[in-house]
């Protein structure tokens, strides 16, 4: 595990960006002269222990991983000696120059199949890895999904992260996803079933929505969309673009049954049928070129939102309230009428 840090062992830069418990820096490493990313626990939710503690797992599983395909974990620590963090957790990480798969998706919806089962292999590749160290995502989504200039991918944030191999927090009012990558054992709370074959589904998920142009299912809110995941069929690659490989259409197919037991085995038999349709294209080739003018495109135009029409990620405490509001106010119309 890498040692150790403490905060003033970097100079934090611009803010790349803030989530709901973080914010993330451009940063130098002084003692390595290389530029980082460092996220910092914003100081407002560094009271709630089980935030912190998530935080902190979200450290321990990144130190556990070393792949290629997933953004490297450069230690972490407390601040203790910046007044934008406070005495915050924080860890340092590998800094991707360019952007992510959320953008490239705004930006041309519909990618060609072969530049699909590239990022599919590197996706996969990066899936079974943490598999192997039995680490399931959780929360697989484009914009997890980090992309340089070169086109190399990165797999990151790991903040819901499950360790199979550890115990202590529950899922119990915790973010479980986003509402257009979740498979069914998710959005029903199967704690037994959630396992890397919900992280496959979320896979086919990204794979259809690269092939097609939209994920495979759609809504204006949560519940619309929660109910296709559960009880639609989505409709298959094959009709959508008749010009796509077979064996490619099947295997997303696959990848998107709703009973888990009926995905593939694993990450690596998606990557095995990908792998047969890789194209290796040449540096200098004009398919290679688009593909990097492509990404320049998307990223040099900035941030921006994607096919989710701003919808919020949503956790199982935020239901019960809002479950919990809707119910009250039936009550109170009730009681109202009634007098």
């Amino acid at each position: 595990m890498p040692a150790r840090k403490t905060l003033d062992q970097f100079e934090l830069g611009k803010i790349l960006g803030t989530g709901t418990v973080g914010t993330v820096y451009q940063a130098h490493e002084r003692e390595k002269d290389r530029e980082v990313a460092v996220k910092i626990l914003l100081p407002e939710v560094s009271q709630n222990q089980n935030i912190v503690s998530r935080f902190e797992r979200e450290m321990l599983i990144l130190a556990k991983l070393s792949h290629p395909n997933i953004i490297r974990y450069y230690g972490g620590g407390r601040g203790e000696s910046d007044d934008r963090a406070g005495a915050s957790l924080f860890y340092a990480m590998e800094l991707v120059e360019g952007g992510s798969l959320k953008q490239v998706l705004v930006d041309s919806p519909k990618l060609p199949w072969q530049q699909a089962v590239r990022y599919g292999i590197k996706i996969c590749s990066a899936l079974q890895h943490a598999h192997n160290h039995g680490i399931v995502h959780r929360d697989l989504k484009p914009g997890n999904l980090y992309l340089t200039y070169d086109g190399e991918l990165k797999l990151g944030d790991f903040g819901i992260a499950l360790d199979t191999g550890e115990t202590g927090i529950t899922a119990t009012g915790m973010i479980v996803g986003t509402y257009l990558y979740m498979a069914p054992e998710q959005i029903q709370g199967d704690t037994d079933r959630i396992g890397s074959q919900t992280d496959i589904y979320a896979l086919g998920c990204i794979l259809y929505q690269m092939l097609a142009g939209h994920p495979p299912f759609q809504g204006a809110t949560f519940a619309q969309i929660f109910d296709q995941h559960l009880n639609s069929e989505h409709t298959p690659l094959a009709e959508i673009d008749p010009s796509l490989p077979p064996s490619l259409c099947e295997i997303v197919d696959a990848c998107l049954a709703k009973d888990s037991y009926n995905r593939p085995v694993n990450a690596r038999q998606v990557q095995g049928v990908l792998s047969e349709l890789n194209i290796n294209w040449d540096k200098s080739d004009e398919t290679y070129l688009a593909e990097l003018s492509r990404l320049r495109r998307a990223f040099d135009a900035g941030v921006v939102l994607d096919g989710q029409a701003g919808l919020p990620e949503v956790s199982w405490q935020k239901l019960v309230a809002l479950f919990g509001a809707v119910a009250a106010a039936c009550v109170a119309i009730w009681l109202f009428a009634g007098k």
